[in-house]
């Protein structure tokens, strides 16, 4: 498959199982960076979400992790003929991942797939089954790389995303800002953009229409237009 050719950077995608896709850079565009030096984003693929992330805030030090080796091998590739060489990418998974440093924003297009049939390729069950990534690896991970104003950004369908509140919740954070997408105006919300923090507050809610019409609507071309060549 060709790859995908951002404002500023490309993303090259052969060799990994889930593409670009229109979740991870709405996630990447909608992300709350605030003030963030140093952001993880959690199962990186292509390294799509840390190449968005270092595009908004360039002075952060941004690292991404990745299960596949291929996946990481083509991060590391796409990182590295941009302008942001210095993302590093490391190659383990959430549940064995130590750092030096805390983090001041994880961010990721975790996988949601629990006991949907699998597919034969291997890599692609990584990319889409939440076997690699558990959304309670994922929290555990929030807690134990970061610190009392660390914020977790995560992007799920809608049914994964009320879990993952529900897990959240018990776990002590809230959900501070909640996005809820629909491909267009008369569809049902298909997906949630999700911000948490361990602070308290009230949540700030919104909702995002892709498309009106044969295009893409004026909010989404909104979000997206540092990234979109189109826009």
């Amino acid at each position: 498959m060709a790859g995908f050719q951002f404002k500023q950077f490309s993303i090259a995608q052969c060799s990994t199982a889930m593409k670009v896709s229109t979740d991870g850079i709405m996630l990447g565009a909608w992300a709350d960076l605030g003030s963030a030096q140093h952001i993880l984003d959690v199962g990186t693929g292509t390294g799509l979400l840390a190449l968005m992330c270092k595009q908004r805030a360039q002075n952060a030090q941004v690292q991404g992790l990745e299960i596949e080796p291929q996946a990481h091998a083509q991060a590391r590739a796409n990182i590295a003929a941009s302008s942001w060489p210095d993302i590093e990418v490391t190659l383990t998974d959430a549940q064995h991942f130590n750092s030096g440093r805390k983090f001041d924003l994880l961010i990721s297009n975790p996988p949601y797939f629990d006991n949907a049939l699998k597919a034969q390729d291997d890599k692609r069950n990584l990319a889409r089954h939440t076997d690699s990534l558990p959304f309670s690896a994922l929290i555990d991970l929030w807690q134990r790389v970061g610190h009392e104003h660390t914020e977790l950004a995560v992007i799920l369908p809608r049914e994964q995303g009320q879990h993952l509140v529900q897990l959240v919740d018990l776990a002590g954070g809230q959900l501070r800002r909640l996005c809820e997408v629909k491909s267009t105006e008369r569809k049902a919300v298909s997906r949630w953009l999700m911000q948490f923090s361990w602070q308290a507050g009230e949540c700030e809610r919104q909702e995002l229409v892709i498309h009106a019409g044969d295009d893409y609507s004026e909010d989404y071309r909104r979000l997206c237009r540092e990234f979109y060549l189109r826009f």
